[in-house]
Order: structure tokens, then C-alpha cells, then sequence
């Protein structure tokens, strides 16, 4: 295996699952990664059919509140983040996307450092011809609702952030399915209330 697919695969195995279905989708990135090299996004939008993704939610947890963006493509409020390049690792893909969508550095959390938090296999929304399915690698990143940022205009619509209550509020058909299960995931080690009233127990 080489050395960015060995990366990819700790970054995997270190994840512990939160729920069954995320037990489930470790398992099956595990056998995916060990059937397939082919799993960076070669051509857009979908070769290979099934690709490697960094998502970064940025978190300030005094609120405690998350940083969605209003996603142009997908029409959905998600966590930032992009494709992971081919070669690149995920870790970099997070360095380099949050310096280009929201023009800040990438400061990750002392609780938790450069590892991958949460782990989602989703299939795309949009046209059939485009669809595709995203293997998504969840980072957390330490944000300031005060904090300067400068949103790439081509990417997002907007920019804000949300507290667990409005998340729960909100119609959940406008943010990526998972972002609750996240949330919930997240509230078992940040102080306050974050996600617990977005989310499912754990099962």
C-alpha cells in the first residue's frame, strides 16, 4: 500500500465509531481501501465514482456554536472542506481548503490534534450524470464566532454560525444528513450542550 493510502487507512482505523452506522461505514472504507488505490477524484464530477473528501467543521466552543456554509453546487448549509487531491493527505487537504474557502489558517483542537473525528459515506445530490459517492473524512478545527474570515464567493452564498438549538430548528433537509449525528458526536467531549438536541442517541 502506498504511503498516502497507509495515511488515509490510520486516519480510518483511529476513528471510534459513534453509532452503528458509523461502525458500519469504517468497515466498509476499510475493505474499499484494501481492494482500491483509485480512491482520489481524478476528474470531476466523478471519476472515480467513489472518492476521498476532508470536511473541516469549525467550532467555538464558549457558544458553543459551528461555522456552516451555504453551499452553492449542493443548495445545502455543510461544513467546509473539498476533494482530497490525489497523493494529498487528507490532513493537507484540510490545511489547504480552509485557507482557500474561509482565508484563515487551520488550527486544530489540543483535545483531539490532526486526527479525523467522524467518519460518512454519502451519495451526492444534483444531477444523475454528476452523482457521486463521497467517502468524507470530518476534522475538527478551534474557531472564534469573532474571528475575520473571508468566504470564497464562488463556493458559498453565505456564511454563519449556528448554535445546536437553530440546527435543531431548522429544517434538516437543508444541511448535509450526517451534520447531526455529528453534532451529537461532538457533544460527548465539548463542553455545554453541543449537539445533543439535533441528534439520535447513540445505539
Amino acid at each position: 500500500m502506498s504511503e498516502p493510502l497507509t495515511t488515509v487507512r490510520r486516519l480510518v482505523q483511529d476513528i471510534q465509531p459513534f453509532d452503528q452506522q458509523e461502525e458500519a461505514d469504517q468497515d466498509a472504507v476499510l475493505r474499499w481501501l484494501g481492494e482500491t488505490d483509485d480512491v482520489f477524484r481524478r476528474a470531476e464530477p466523478r471519476t472515480p465514482p467513489q472518492h476521498l473528501v476532508s470536511y473541516f467543521l469549525l467550532v467555538d466552543p464558549s457558544g458553543p456554536q459551528v461555522l456552516l456554509a451555504d453551499h452553492r453546487k449542493s443548495g445545502l448549509w455543510l461544513p467546509a472542506g473539498g476533494h482530497v487531491e490525489p497523493g494529498e493527505s487528507p490532513v493537507d487537504t484540510v490545511r489547504r481548503e480552509v485557507v482557500e474557502e474561509l482565508g484563515i489558517a487551520a488550527t486544530f483542537p489540543a483535545w483531539l490534534g490532526e486526527k479525523a473525528f467522524f467518519l460518512t459515506v454519502t451519495e451526492t445530490v444534483g444531477e444523475p450524470s454528476a452523482r457521486h459517492v463521497d467517502v468524507s473524512l470530518w476534522f475538527v478545527l478551534q474557531g472564534a464566532r469573532r474571528q475575520a474570515l473571508a468566504p470564497d464567493p464562488r463556493e458559498f452564498r453565505a456564511v454563519r454560525w449556528w448554535t445546536p438549538q437553530e440546527v435543531a430548528a431548522a429544517d434538516p433537509a437543508i444541511f448535509d444528513p450526517h451534520l447531526g449525528r455529528m453534532l451529537a458526536k461532538l457533544a460527548g467531549v465539548i463542553p455545554g450542550q453541543l449537539g445533543r438536541e439535533t441528534s439520535t442517541t447513540r445505539s
